[in-house]
């Protein structure tokens, strides 16, 4: 009988555990280690609320990389992406965080191989002709040299992250077309969304031939280019001069992170 109260306690906190328990439903697992990779797209020009540590790369915490991290908790997250960066940039100095455990990557490159920046800059400053020209001169890297770089890049990461699923993020169209728009010529516009979407098409090309994914943003983006007046893009920003035409905060939200999130499921 003197064991009585000690047994009835201890059936109490048995009890209480699990109740505790079922109370508390099943834990929840902790996403995939995530990587994230590539150049100014990728980083966040544009979305402001820049991480201060990462200097000119202008990782911004509200890219669509932080998002997804932020909303999926990954097991461990690399934020490597960095402004300028071109596909060598990529093999030599972001994959340090990739491993055998990494569950995702994902990467915007190829824009800056192309020499797209200037390409905006020429036709910005310059006559439709000369726009014309150097955007002809970024195809034909598109065409016959870009895909030779990105499939460096791709094997680069598939060797390091053998189980990995790569999602590999496309840019969007700039600009609405034919409608009325104080800035650049029909004509700049045109040749310039034209060079995106052979960009696009080239990336998609390459990551299939690697069993990558593809994530095509010009969906999301749609209707919301510059002169959609409803933009997700800046366009010319005299200070910092560097988010120019790059994704804004929303953007990022509702242009990039929407398909990564569903490509990366």
């Amino acid at each position: 009988m003197r064991l009585t109260r000690p047994l009835t306690a201890l059936a109490a906190l048995a009890f209480a555990l699990v109740a505790a328990m079922l109370l508390a439903g099943p834990a929840q697992a902790a996403g995939p280690a995530y990587v994230a990779l590539g150049d100014s797209y990728s980083a966040g020009n544009g979305a402001g609320n820049y991480i201060s540590s990462s200097g000119d790369c202008h990782r911004s915490n509200s890219a669509y990389p932080a998002l997804w991290a932020s909303a999926h908790s990954p097991s461990s997250f690399t934020f490597a992406a960095c402004s300028g960066a071109v596909t060598t940039d990529v093999i030599n100095n972001q994959l340090g965080g990739l491993n055998s455990s990494t569950g995702l990557v994902s990467i915007t490159i190829g824009g800056n191989d192309a020499g797209f920046a200037d390409s905006i800059t020429t036709c910005v400053t310059g006559s439709d002709d000369t726009c014309v020209s150097r955007i002809n001169t970024a195809e034909t890297y598109i065409r016959n040299t870009l895909p030779g770089k990105l499939d460096a890049v791709y094997n680069a990461i598939r060797a390091k992250a053998p189980s990995a699923k790569v999602v590999v993020m496309g840019y969007p169209d700039l600009y609405t077309l034919n409608v009325f728009c104080i800035g650049l010529s029909d004509t700049k516009h045109k040749k310039i969304d034209e060079a995106a979407d052979l960009l696009d098409t080239t990336m998609s090309a390459r990551a299939a031939a690697h069993g990558f994914t593809f994530g095509d943003v010009r969906s999301t983006f749609k209707g919301h280019e510059l002169c959609s007046g409803d933009d997700y893009l800046h366009s010319l920003v005299i200070d910092p001069s560097w988010e120019s035409y790059h994704p804004t905060a929303t953007g990022h939200a509702s242009g990039y992170l929407p398909v990564l999130t569903a490509d990366a499921s």
